[in-house]
C-alpha cells in the first residue's frame, strides 16, 4: 500500500493533492474527506482553531492506523494532510484520500483512519475567538 502523510502549518492546496494522485487500472473509487473549520465550537463563535501536534508521536501513530486499515481492506493508497497552527474559519485543516477497488471499501477504511485519528493521534485543538 502506498502512504502518504503531512502534517504542515500551510493551507491545504485540493487542487494540487488531486493532480498528485497516482492509481493503478484496478482501482474504482477513490474517496476523499475536506475537514473544514466551522465557525462555533460547542455553543461559542470562534473565529478560528489553533491545532497542535506531537509530531514524532503523530507520525507513528498514523503509521499504526494505517497499518490496521491495510489489514482490514484492499486499500491501494491513503493519503493524508492534517494542517497544524492557526486555521481560520473555513478553511480545510484536514484532508483525507483512500483508494480501494470498490466504494464500501474506500468509505469504510476513511471513515476508520478518521475515527482512530480523533482517538489516538496526538493532535490537539484550540478555539479562537
Amino acid at each position: 500500500m502506498k502512504r502518504w502523510l503531512r502534517i504542515q502549518s500551510e493551507p491545504i492546496d485540493e487542487a494540487k493533492l488531486s493532480k498528485e494522485r497516482s492509481i493503478s487500472n484496478g482501482i474504482g473509487a477513490v474517496i476523499y474527506f475536506l475537514g473544514v473549520v466551522r465557525a462555533t465550537e460547542g455553543t461559542e463563535t470562534i473565529s478560528a482553531i489553533d491545532y497542535e501536534a506531537f509530531e514524532k508521536m503523530a507520525h507513528h501513530q498514523f503509521a499504526k492506523i494505517f497499518d490496521e486499515a491495510e489489514r482490514r481492506w484492499p486499500i491501494e493508497s491513503i493519503r493524508l494532510v492534517h494542517r497544524i497552527g492557526n486555521v481560520p474559519v473555513n478553511e480545510p485543516s484536514l484532508w483525507v484520500e483512500v483508494a480501494a477497488p470498490h466504494r464500501a471499501e474506500a468509505f469504510a477504511a476513511c471513515q476508520f483512519v478518521i475515527d482512530e485519528m480523533k482517538k489516538v493521534v496526538p493532535i490537539w485543538k484550540r478555539p479562537v475567538k
